[in-house]
């Protein structure tokens, strides 16, 4: 019997490539598709084709799609920075919405009918509940946000009018590195708090920034929920399956659902590492929630998905080793 073969947008990027060598392991045949605008080619497994190319060249998207032909789509490839998307909104609306058509109407020609969708806790904006049920309104606060949700939406309507079945994952912060240390976090410019303390740990970076300690939580910082890339590519593979098997489509959160603050990422990484890291308080950044964590129940009740690891200190020494790799 035939290998299922899988498209994977994004997949010389952070998660990508983790969900790529992921796939491979669990037995999938899987197609790279990357531009390399931000991804990285030494980072895609040498069991995978790369098709260099990038999502807004529809041309070449159905060539692909033409010599491929997918049993299903995993779509991480898109623009993250929240502050640049304020500064260039057309770069995110252009590349996580138009260039994501593109790939939906290929989907369509070529009969692909499965999808997950790699989209973000972002699209729920200033949390009126803690922890953020699937339910919570919708009103995300910047651009990026805004482009996940107008997809989860395209995504909506294709299903309705073409029967295209799909599984959206909205994350919080995916964060570690493969255990083995052959993958990790390389984001140029970094913007994710964990790798850039690691960074200051190294001696790359002199300091990290604290913006605002006067937040209504625990210690006047920020807090965030913190999960695992190899836990968060596990909650993939299972929306795969499920949605190879019939299963119909929907939205589930991915997190840990518990909160850590910027003060005890700092912390908790002093101790990984072993290494004194110097901080300098600077005034809150405009859209920045208190406090943003995740109830990840309907997930872990629709497909049994538990995260391996939940404990702060086990993330950071993954991506520590990375770091120092």
């Amino acid at each position: 019997m035939s290998k299922l073969k899988i498209m994977v947008t994004g997949g010389a990027g952070y998660i990508g490539s983790h969900m790529t060598a992921m796939l491979i392991e669990r037995g999938y045949e899987v197609v790279v598709f990357d531009s390399l605008v931000t991804g990285h080619k030494d980072a895609v497994s040498s069991n995978a084709d790369l098709f260099v190319s990038d999502l807004a060249n529809h041309q070449s998207v159905e060539d692909c799609f033409s010599r491929y032909r997918f049993d299903a789509v995993m779509h991480f490839a898109s623009f993250i920075q929240v502050n640049e998307s304020v500064r260039d909104p057309a770069k995110y609306y252009k590349n996580n919405v138009a260039a994501g058509l593109n790939l939906l109407e290929a989907m369509r020609k070529f009969n692909t009918k499965a999808l997950v969708f790699s989209s973000s806790a972002s699209i729920y904006g200033e949390p009126q509940a803690v922890p953020i049920g699937i339910d919570h309104p919708k009103n995300p606060l910047n651009p990026y946000g805004r482009s996940k949700l107008i997809f989860e939406n395209m995504l909506h309507d294709y299903d309705i009018a073409y029967g295209l079945k799909s599984i959206s994952l909205r994350y919080f912060n995916a964060a570690g590195a493969d255990p083995s240390g052959l993958l990790g976090e390389r984001h140029d410019p970094e913007t994710h708090l964990i790798p850039l303390v690691l960074q200051v740990a190294a001696g790359r970076r002199k300091h990290i920034e604290i913006f605002g300690n006067d937040y209504p939580t625990k210690d006047g910082t920020c807090i965030r929920d913190y999960i695992h890339v190899v836990d968060l590519c596990e909650a993939h593979i299972l929306a795969l399956e499920a949605l190879l098997q019939g299963y119909g489509s929907a939205a589930y959160n991915i997190g840990n659902g518990a909160g850590y603050s910027v003060l005890e990422v700092i912390d908790a990484a002093k101790r990984v590492t072993g290494k004194e890291i110097a901080t300098v308080l600077s005034p809150r950044r405009a859209g920045d929630p208190g406090a943003l964590v995740a109830d990840a129940s309907s997930i872990k009740k629709a497909f049994k998905w538990q995260p391996k690891y939940t404990d702060l200190a086990a993330i950071i020494r993954h991506a520590w080793a990375w770091e120092t790799r």
